[in-house]
């Protein structure tokens, strides 16, 4: 593929870039200029500002490199050093908005401030945000904001899921009903778009493990296997869904992320079930087999699956979502071998902050 020397060069150019581009209290915008390193307001002007989520998973993704690029070379000793300085600048305190608040927020503007003021509250893909913030050697935030934030039972974190969720399943973060005899523990209605499964456990290995809630591999898997039954019994009469074709997740011509299935337009997602391997391993096979035997000349490129299709439109996308990519290969990876998920989990800062969550063994 690439030899490590030329991934060394490839990251040193992105952790460069990184270090010179715009950042807000040490937070990256959501989309920068690939040549300037500017914001690029693409959600409108209030959003000319940091955004804490994707920064996060960016950060995942340093802290893994972190762990892999280790030996005593000039170059590596240089990556090293910068994902560092990288990490250890993001200030996730500052975005917690108030020093007496429960939550961290989404965005922060120097020009409009707490405008869009949007808390991150679970379940969705934030979950790794408060994880790192709890993880900061330098600007951490007490390790209650991920019960009282990400997890949290105020009447504001109820009224959030209810408002996007319109239902009452999981307003209190956890579920406990059932959904084609598949019960979930964590999830707003019947667990909401797959890729809740995906962004924050690219990095963060959920197996033989639990918190107060739940096991979070499990309950992955069932949301997955919920998905996927939901195309079996296609209410909504969509062509083409079935056993071997699901994967309900936001992505283009999906309508955005949709909270449960029975909003979907009939979009199939290639990444939620593909990105889903770990979970789902025979059924995401199944459905890989699917995409690329009945659909892969309209589906298959250079970069891999595109985005997704429509059959029932008769539409079939014809880009490559790098957002949805990412997912794709690191948990196919994760799946293959674990890497990612050891390489992660092996950062000095990891294991202290799941035990001050309460995290607990779970074989």
């Amino acid at each position: 593929f690439i030899t490590r020397e030329q991934g060394v060069e490839r990251m040193l150019k992105i952790v460069r870039f990184l270090k010179s581009a715009d950042r807000f209290h040490g937070v990256w915008p959501h989309f920068l200029d690939g040549r300037t390193g500017k914001t690029i307001a693409y959600f409108g002007k209030y959003d000319d500002g940091g955004d804490l989520v994707e920064t996060a998973f960016l950060v995942q993704g340093l802290l893994v490199a972190r762990q892999y690029f280790n030996r005593n070379t000039k170059d590596e000793n240089e990556l090293r050093d910068t994902i560092n300085e990288l990490w250890r600048t993001v200030e996730w305190d500052w975005y917690r908005k108030e020093p007496t608040s429960d939550f961290l927020y989404w965005h922060w503007s120097p020009n409009h401030a707490w405008h869009i003021s949007h808390p991150l509250v679970g379940w969705n893909e934030t979950m790794i945000v408060y994880m790192l913030a709890i993880a900061s050697p330098t600007h951490d935030v007490p390790a209650s904001l991920y019960h009282t934030g990400w997890a949290g039972q105020s009447e504001l974190a109820v009224r959030y899921r209810q408002g996007w969720g319109r239902t009452t399943h999981g307003d209190h973060y956890t579920n406990g009903n059932a959904y084609f005899g598949i019960k979930l523990e964590v999830g707003v209605g019947t667990g909401g778009d797959l890729f809740f499964t995906h962004f924050s456990f690219m990095g963060f290995d959920p197996r033989d493990k639990k918190d107060r809630y739940t096991n979070y591999f499990e309950n992955n898997r069932n949301l997955a296997l919920i998905n996927r039954a939901y195309c079996i019994a296609n209410p909504n009469k969509r062509v083409g869904f079935g056993e071997n074709c699901w994967g309900l997740s936001a992505g283009i011509n999906s309508g955005g992320g949709k909270p449960n299935p029975r909003e979907e337009n009939g979009t199939i997602n290639c990444m939620a079930s593909l990105a889903s391997f770990p979970y789902t391993p025979q059924e995401s096979m199944a459905a890989l087999k699917h995409f690329y035997h009945e659909h892969g000349s309209k589906l298959w490129g250079i970069y891999g699956f595109r985005d997704g299709f429509n059959l029932t439109e008769n539409w079939f996308e014809d880009v490559n979502m790098a957002l949805n990519q990412a997912p794709i290969v690191v948990m196919i990876e994760n799946y293959r071998s674990g890497l990612i998920w050891r390489l992660f989990m092996s950062n000095a800062e990891i294991t202290p902050m799941l035990e001050a969550i309460g995290f607990e063994d779970d074989n």
